[in-house]
């Protein structure tokens, strides 16, 4: 009987055994398909499709890498120029679709070509996924905030009508800390001047919608407790002081009634009667000459060195798309390129150096409307401009740091082969209907690939992909796309650009910025309290873009630091000691006696953000102890 049981154990154990292989080898095929190539290519179509083939090409193309990174060389120079580049909601799936856009998958950006490379987190202090509010006070003044509040600490809530005037909740950018050391200072947007991004150069405010005063009214505050970012642009403490300010957004400075814009003709968004691009021409000191311009042309003619102010607003609101500007023949429309050099040339006549802010602001806008071949050519566009403003200046003076503020939900999936279209499509589904190689987690892409009897997919195949405002698929029904929570990448070239390597948190940046060009926080090896304070296309589709958020769905714990995280200390320590821990950090040219490497399997940077969330600021959270368990 003991024989008979221990062979039934082993019969069982056998049985189990074989129904858990039968059970790998299925999830194996489900996981790894044999691909079908009805829809694509039959062979490669890379332009070194012979070579990729060989061992050698891919040795040589290793061996050339390797021989670069190890003749790289530390650059300790002091940063006299500073340009940071932000490409809004450039995740890194944007970047790498943008590189099959442009000319292949093998083809890098210009800027993916730089020396070093980090990773920066987000999050905001309230909320997980970030706006470009948030965002921009991070990266712009080095200083954590709450979701959609600009240039304040955490202890401001949205859209509180007094919190913003407590000056001493104020955070200063580094364009300001740069004017006080004696540099000159601007910004560069295909935004409006007044939007999110920019205005984190040089606004205070509990809300970035309040972008005039008609708005400050709507929602229920007054001009006399909330100065509207406009406003702050002519009469705040850094804006009248920038030598050149450059994007869209005429509309917040002109009268509803009274205001004519001077190329529709139209009135502009503001009630108070007033013209701030009047204002903003005779807000300067007697002998100040200030130029505002509106066209291209204009533009061009504009003298630096008979010029000491310019303002100049091309749109009412955003700046044209790249590919509307080309196809719409928009020839009065400057390019972004065209504006940055413009910009530098105005702030290269400063002998003491400069800070620059450009931001690539349409791909934000297109993706949210799912429109991912227009955020595809504004990524490309952006690093032309990227491109012009590296070759201009040396790398032995000028640091070039470029960056994004947050992700986006656009996904880069499928099996395509190489060379497919990167707007087509990448195989079937199990309705028998062809994907996407591009789609979105949620998006109005919805309404146009769902049949709203059925709530089956459409035929893509039936669609007109050609046009430039095609909207690619979402899985959830929504006005406008979400951001993603992801970590952005960081590229960096010039002086201390070896400090932009690992992974930080995003307010981080602008300190290892100033420690490159000794201004602000930065100055006399890490003197953080020398900076201020430190201690002490429409209306709809802005409003779709960036809704107020609903809290019933969002969790009340907190994070541990959750006090701390409300004041500018904490996050101007914790800058402090990240960037003394990268200034210290030597290299290590011993021979490797071991490697071993570790390949998490498919961990994506969105899979890692998501644990850092779980094994560090929300552990106690049901959530994430059951995905943890």
């Amino acid at each position: 009987m003991r024989t008979f049981g221990l062979w039934s154990v082993l019969f069982l154990v056998g049985v189990v055994a074989v129904a858990a292989l039968d059970l790998d080898e299925d999830s194996d095929k489900r996981h790894h398909p044999r691909l079908l190539d009805e829809l694509s290519p039959k062979k490669p179509q890379s332009k070194n499709a012979e070579q990729e083939q060989t061992i050698k090409y891919w040795r040589d193309q290793a061996k050339a890498t390797v021989e670069q990174l190890v003749k790289k060389k530390e650059n300790t120079n002091r940063a006299k120029n500073v340009i940071m580049f932000l490409g809004d909601g450039m995740s890194i799936a944007t970047v790498a679709m943008a590189r099959v856009y442009a000319g292949g998958e093998e083809k890098p950006l210009f800027f993916e070509e730089f020396p070093y490379i980090g990773m920066a987190k987000t999050y905001c202090v309230d909320y997980q996924v970030a706006d470009s509010a948030c965002t921009a006070t991070a990266y712009l003044t080095g200083v954590k905030a709450n979701y959609e509040t600009i240039g304040v600490n955490a202890h401001v809530q949205v859209q509180d009508c007094h919190a913003a005037r407590n000056r001493s909740t104020h955070t200063t950018s580094i364009a300001q800390w740069a004017m006080d050391a004696g540099k000159d200072a601007g910004i560069v947007t295909t935004t409006r001047v007044t939007h999110a991004s920019p205005a984190g150069v040089y606004a205070h405010t509990s809300y970035r919608d309040w972008e005039n005063d008609f708005y400050v009214k709507e929602d229920g505050c007054t001009s006399e407790q909330v100065d509207d970012i406009a406003h702050q642009l002519v009469y705040g403490e850094t804006a009248p002081k920038l030598r050149v300010i450059l994007g869209g957004g005429r509309r917040e400075f002109l009268d509803r009634q009274t205001g004519v814009d001077p190329e529709t003709g139209n009135g502009g968004y503001r009630s108070d009667g007033r013209n701030l691009i009047d204002e903003w021409l005779k807000n300067g000191p007697v002998g100040e000459n200030r130029t505002f311009v509106w066209k291209r042309s204009e533009l061009m003619a504009v003298d630096p060195l008979r010029t000491d102010r310019l303002l100049g607003m091309f749109e009412p609101s955003h700046c044209a798309y790249n590919l509307d500007r080309v196809n719409k023949g928009l020839d009065e429309e400057p390019t972004l390129s065209e504006m940055v050099d413009k910009a530098t040339d105005m702030l290269s006549l400063n002998p003491n150096g400069f800070f620059l802010f450009v931001e690539g602001g349409r791909i934000d806008h297109a993706h949210h409307d799912n429109r991912a071949k227009l955020a595809l050519d504004e990524t490309v566009e952006f690093d032309k401009a990227i491109e012009f403003a590296r070759k201009k200046f040396s790398e032995e003076d000028t640091l070039i740091v470029v960056t994004s503020d947050h992700s986006h939900s656009v996904s880069y999936a499928g099996y395509p082969r190489r060379g497919n279209d990167i707007f087509g499509t990448a195989g079937t589904g199990r309705d028998g209907l062809p994907y996407m190689t591009i789609s979105y987690a949620n998006g109005p892409g919805h309404k146009k690939h769902v049949d709203k009897n059925t709530g089956t997919r459409m035929d893509v195949r039936e669609m007109d992909r050609s046009k430039d405002n095609f909207d690619f698929p979402a899985m959830v029904p929504k006005d406008s796309e979400t951001h993603g929570g992801e970590d952005v990448a960081v590229y960096a070239s010039g002086p201390w650009s070896h400090l932009f390597a690992g992974s930080f948190e995003q307010n981080v940046i602008p300190h290892m910025m100033g420690y490159a060009a000794c201004i602000g926080a930065g100055m006399h090896a890490l003197a953080f309290g020398l900076v201020h304070g430190s201690l002490n296309d429409d209306y709809d589709s802005d409003k779709r873009h960036h809704p107020r958020l609903r809290d019933e769905l969002s969790p009340k714990s907190q994070p541990k630091n959750a006090e701390q995280e409300q004041t500018i200390k904490y996050w101007r320590d914790q800058a402090k000691a990240t960037v003394e821990r990268l200034v210290k950090k030597k290299e290590n040219t011993n021979t490797a006696k071991n490697v071993i490497m570790f390949l998490g399997d498919g961990m994506s940077i969105a899979t890692e953000a998501k644990r850092n969330h779980c094994s560090s600021r929300n552990s106690r959270t049901s959530e994430c102890r059951r995905r943890t368990a």
